[in-house]
């Protein structure tokens, strides 16, 4: 005969925690209790509150800080996830001093930190300065693009999302007319489908009166170029971008981060995939954090700044010029000239065309010789384009003409001759060509692949180790509250593991 402990649910236990001794020191979430309480000024919160003289007493915001900050360490984005933590896990009792905050509060919280949250990093960033953990002379930058809470199937132009709308109302009229049939089949069978087809013609009038309210409410977006862009009904600040895992609609998070120890000195989320002008903005609010804690306006001058290919623009290059930076930024041909990707199928020349890196320059003469030999004399007036000087170049009609290699030269098959211009500095220098001179250079060559071991592991904290692989609010504002949360998250683990104890 089988004998068995006995056990009995209707007992009670007592069990003694200190709420304090689960906050040890070293951990993260120490390092979080820490900050908020003792060297963070959270008095910027108080203009949100006037409940003194009436009204229920509110959460302390300091408590709401800590657990959202301890929940996104922890792969928690939902509110109703902290919620639910805050009544179950034992580390979140304790952040939250046994009070029971309900995702109602901690949601509208995070969302309307817009006026607070740049005060709140630039407190973070102001420790780990005075922890010794910034004061690195080389600064890389990257942007991580993450589907947002909208879906890219309501994406389009505004003709699109006009013919999305006209679709629907199509398909509700023939439902409508569908219930003609349905009067024909058996009672059972009939209430059944008629229960069904109900549900349907309701879920497609919300589609449609949420489109045509979009249309109403909302303009073309027009990009830079002047053509029309994309917009979102669920999400307009959101943008289709394309990565590795396939098309996303979603934000591009910005970070600026300092070579010493990691250090995260900027973070923006920009509604972009393409960075061809993301430098100037991240660049700027990067110098207003460094100010802000002490740093000189002269703090940037003369520091490292390396970013990838996609950055690569005379946007950002000048950008880089005018605050006086050491910029190494590669162009998208950089992996193709390197003889190590020589067999690599990824950095093979895609186009079968003849790029401006296959044409020779002449610096006597000021002029440019085609693959063939034949020379591309300047116009003798520059261009303008966006503002900035465009030099430009051409070949003669006669000798395109007759030359074995127009195929491969010439854009347009009714082109008549080869056109070749360039974004020009105050002395007629090719902005861009200087910078890939520069990266060629083995200064250039031994600089740049440092980038890598700075920006990417940090990237790979937020995304891997803290599970931020999407955003979960909606809009431009909220979105970069997040992302700003985030980006604090792995700064105050830095201070953990590299600052106090």
């Amino acid at each position: 005969m089988a004998k068995y402990k006995r056990y009995d649910y209707k007992q009670s236990l007592m069990i003694p925690v200190s709420l304090e001794e689960q906050l040890m020191p070293g951990t993260l979430e120490f390092a979080i209790h820490t900050l908020v309480e003792k060297r963070m000024d959270m008095s910027v919160f108080d203009l949100n509150y006037q409940n003194d003289e009436t009204g229920r007493s509110a959460y302390d915001p300091k408590i709401l800080l800590k657990i959202v900050l301890l929940g996104y360490s922890r792969g928690l984005t939902s509110s109703r996830q902290i919620e639910r933590a805050c009544r179950e896990n034992i580390l979140f009792m304790a952040m939250s001093c046994n009070q029971r905050p309900d995702h109602s509060t901690i949601a509208p919280f995070v969302s309307s930190m817009e006026d607070q949250i740049k005060l709140l990093f630039r407190d973070i960033l102001l420790v780990c300065d005075q922890e010794g953990l910034l004061g690195g002379s080389f600064f890389a930058l990257d942007g991580c693009k993450m589907s947002s809470n909208a879906s890219k199937e309501w994406s389009g132009k505004i003709s699109d999302l006009q013919k999305r709308k006209d679709k629907i109302e199509s398909k509700l009229t023939a439902l409508v007319k569908g219930h003609i049939e349905i009067d024909k089949e058996e009672h059972a069978v009939k209430e059944k489908m008629s229960a069904s087809r109900q549900k349907q013609i309701e879920r497609l009038e919300r589609q449609a009166a949420k489109v045509e309210k979009w249309l109403k409410e909302n303009d073309k977006k027009i990009g830079v170029n002047k053509k029309e862009l994309h917009s979102n009904v669920t999400d307009n600040d959101s943008a289709k971008m394309h990565t590795s895992h396939g098309t996303v609609q979603g934000y591009n998070g910005q970070a600026i981060v300092d070579s010493k120890h990691q250090v995260i000195v900027h973070g923006e989320a920009i509604g972009k995939g393409l960075d061809n002008d993301n430098l100037p903005p991240v660049i700027d609010g990067a110098k207003e954090n460094l100010e802000s804690i002490g740093k000189g306006k002269d703090y940037f001058e003369g520091k490292i700044v390396t970013a990838d290919s996609s950055y690569h623009s005379v946007t950002n290059i000048n950008k880089c010029n005018e605050e006086k930076l050491d910029a190494y930024i590669p162009d998208n041909k950089f992996r193709n000239r390197d003889k190590r990707f020589a067999t690599r199928v990824n950095y093979r020349p895609r186009s079968k065309k003849f790029t401006f890196a296959d044409f020779h320059y002449d610096n006597d003469k000021d002029e440019y010789i085609c693959p063939n030999g034949k020379r591309l004399k300047p116009l003798v007036k520059d261009g303008r384009h966006k503002g900035k000087r465009l030099k430009r170049y051409v070949s003669n009609q006669a000798d395109c003409r007759r030359c074995d290699l127009r195929v491969k030269c010439l854009r347009y098959k009714d082109a008549k001759c080869r056109h070749l211009s360039y974004y020009a500095d105050a002395c007629g220098q090719n902005i861009s060509q200087a910078m890939v001179e520069k990266i060629e250079t083995s200064k250039g060559r031994k600089i740049y692949p440092q980038r890598i071991a700075i920006v990417e592991p940090v990237f790979a904290n937020i995304r891997v180790h803290k599970a931020m692989n999407r955003f979960t609010l909606r809009g431009k504002i909220k979105v970069n509250i997040q992302w700003l949360l985030y980006c604090m998250v792995h700064n105050i683990e830095k201070v953990a593991n590299y600052g106090f104890t």
